[in-house]
């Protein structure tokens, strides 16, 4: 049974079924399985069985108690420290727009690291000292969904994996800039085992952040801000993107993510 080694899913284990309260023609998936290279990659709690030497997990980031506010000691006094966004000051060409956060692996790409004979990117990562090659696939129609993006919102790239990975495919894939930030797993809160993406941390109105993610566990804190995505492997039919560009196209005039979204999904 072939899994991704990027993502931690196995295709057997993906069941698709609707989710009331989401937006209808998306589905989700079952939580991820980890694999050999899940210190690299997963982004959920390991598995029990063999594993192939990996590079340690960094500490986990804050629990979400702790978000928001940092602890240093002044004269021996605890003082308590804001902390900083993980965005910059909004741009002058994305005031007013909403922002959207984008996973990159079974959302945007699937990747690999087992040879594919169609890749469309081969990047080169190093684990240990030994450089692996990485087999990237795009999904189809990727390129249209960014492009038509980037002209509706302010869109940011947040992802579980890490930086040594993610940043050089993201290079590869977002060639025209369309993602004014990059975020990775440092920048993600370790909960219940999950790396999970909290909204609350960007320094962006919740009422004008939306996150496109295949993994239900990325948006735990934020259900009512994410467009689920069905998870792609390499399926050259595949239309998701496509299909979520009215849908997107839609939200951009929204004033409140949170009205629209209710009224798409009929609530």
């Amino acid at each position: 049974m072939e899994s991704s080694v990027i993502t931690q899913v196995q295709k057997e284990d993906v069941q698709v079924s609707p989710k009331t309260g989401q937006v209808s023609r998306s589905a989700l998936k079952q939580p991820r399985s980890c694999n050999i290279f899940k210190a690299l990659f997963c982004c959920l709690q390991a598995q029990d069985g063999p594993k192939s030497p990996a590079l340690p997990p960094p500490p986990p980031p804050p629990s979400p108690s702790q978000q928001g506010l940092l602890e240093s000691q002044e004269n021996g006094m605890v003082v308590k420290l804001s902390e900083p966004n993980l965005l910059p000051e909004v741009t002058a060409q994305d005031q007013g727009k909403i922002c959207v956060v984008i996973d990159l692996d079974e959302t945007l790409v699937h990747s690999s690291f087992k040879p594919i004979s169609n890749a469309d990117f081969i990047v080169p990562v190093e684990i240990e000292g030994t450089t692996h090659q990485v087999y990237v696939l795009k999904r189809p129609y990727v390129d249209e969904f960014l492009q038509r993006m980037g002209e509706l919102f302010e869109c940011v790239l947040f992802t579980a994996s890490l930086a040594k990975y993610a940043d050089p495919v993201t290079d590869l894939l977002d060639q025209g800039g369309v993602f004014r930030t990059r975020l990775f797993r440092e920048s993600c809160v370790f909960h219940q085992g999950c790396y999970v993406k909290d909204l609350s941390r960007l320094g962006r109105d919740l009422h004008k952040t939306l996150i496109l993610d295949n993994s239900p566990a990325s948006y735990i804190f934020h259900p009512n801000n994410a467009i689920p995505v069905v998870s792609w492997f390499d399926d050259v039919d595949d239309a998701e993107l496509l299909n979520l560009l009215p849908v997107f196209e839609d939200l951009s005039q929204a004033d409140n993510v949170y009205t629209r979204l209710d009224q798409l999904r009929g609530l």
